[in-house]
């Protein structure tokens, strides 16, 4: 294992994910969503100091935060695009490239409102790893054709050195956002394989992707915290 590999793979020995449907944790990742794009000059003052929108409660939405010894440090809302509920952040501004696609029966995860505290020290920079890496299990999980993300110009190396995810069509814009956004896409059948074995923190057991992905039964609660499983399958290996 690499030694950045390993480096992720400590960090996340200190965090716990946890789906935000509802109450206060759901509020505190809309106030970091905010800090977070309003601090980096993506974002116009909003006064409410909130960001969120009608996505946010779509019956394909899962909103997840990422704590650290019991603080809220990042989060990422993920959708699941099918046919039948093609709801999602990228269907708002490319939804004339997927329409023909979900109608073909191809399935997809999107990404969005990635946010880091910008309160932290640069020694957390492997905080967005651990948060996409729910991205990764939502793919496996839903069995989806392709992960779909809208980003900006600065960040498509990123995506394209860890993701191998290629540019769709021209940028176009996405309010309130104040600049172009990409398009870029990573096709699972050709990425997945090579993605996880790369970069091993990014696996999961069963267990992890149920606990993450499943809706609970009517009447049960869905567990509290997840904690992630990569180090126990690298540790098989």
């Amino acid at each position: 294992m690499s030694s950045f590999a390993r480096n992720i793979m400590d960090l996340l020995d200190r965090i716990e994910y946890r789906r935000c449907d509802t109450g206060e944790d759901l509020e505190a990742v809309f106030r970091l969503r905010y800090e977070a794009f309003h601090a980096h000059g993506l974002l116009d003052t909003i006064v409410e100091q909130k960001l969120v929108d009608r996505l946010d409660e779509t019956p394909n939405c899962y909103c997840f935060g990422v704590f650290m010894e019991g603080e809220l440090v990042s989060t990422v809302r993920l959708h699941h695009l099918t046919r039948d509920i093609p709801e999602a952040p990228t269907m708002t501004v490319f939804g004339d490239r997927l329409l023909p696609r979900l109608a073909r029966s191809e399935t997809f995860i999107d990404p969005s409102r990635l946010a880091v505290d910008p309160k932290l020290t640069p020694a957390m920079r492997g905080l967005p790893y651990v948060t996409l890496r729910l991205a990764v299990i939502a793919n496996t999980f839903f069995d989806a054709t392709a992960c779909i993300s809208m980003i900006r110009e600065e960040h498509t190396a990123f995506y394209n050195r860890i993701f191998g995810s290629v540019q769709v069509g021209e940028p176009r814009l996405y309010p309130p956002f104040t600049m172009p956004i990409y398009f870029y896409e990573s096709n699972c059948a050709r990425n997945m394989a090579p993605t996880l074995e790369r970069f091993p923190f990014f696996r999961s057991t069963a267990m992890e992707r149920r606990m993450l992905f499943a809706r609970a039964p009517r009447g049960e609660l869905a567990p509290l915290t997840i904690l992630p499983t990569a180090k126990y399958l690298s540790h098989a290996a």
